[in-house]
């Protein structure tokens, strides 16, 4: 009896054998669809690209900074500079800057100034 159970019928009679069962292992993966939208390729061509994303983060608009040449320490207190002039939180996720809310044109300015190209791009 524990090798037989229903596992699905539009009929209530019919029954089938686990051993008829597909294995694991046979079975095809269910295709799964990413549940944050990945964010645009950039290219490397030294323009910094502000972007204004809203998928994935339950309808709140983040600012995404692209195409900064810092790293590490340097992109952290970046990071931290911007979002005290925004006023808002945020994070520093694979070279890439991400300020709470919409702050595209503060951010534009603060980096014009230090002698970057920017871009304000997406939305």
């Amino acid at each position: 009896m524990a090798d037989e159970r229903i596992v699905y019928s539009t009929d209530g009679q019919k029954r089938r054998d686990l051993r008829d069962l597909p294995r694991e292992s046979a079975r095809r993966p269910v295709a799964s669809r990413p549940a944050v939208k990945q964010s645009p390729t950039v290219p490397n061509d030294g323009v910094v690209r502000l972007f204004r994303e809203r998928g994935g983060r339950g309808g709140k608009v983040v600012t995404v900074i692209h195409g900064l040449r810092e790293r590490g320490a340097a992109l952290d207190q970046l990071a931290a500079e911007l979002k005290r002039r925004c006023g808002a939180g945020g994070a520093v996720k694979e070279r890439v800057i991400e300020v709470q809310g919409d702050h595209r044109d503060t951010i534009a300015g603060l980096l014009r100034e230090r002698g970057y190209t920017v871009k304000l791009a997406g939305g």
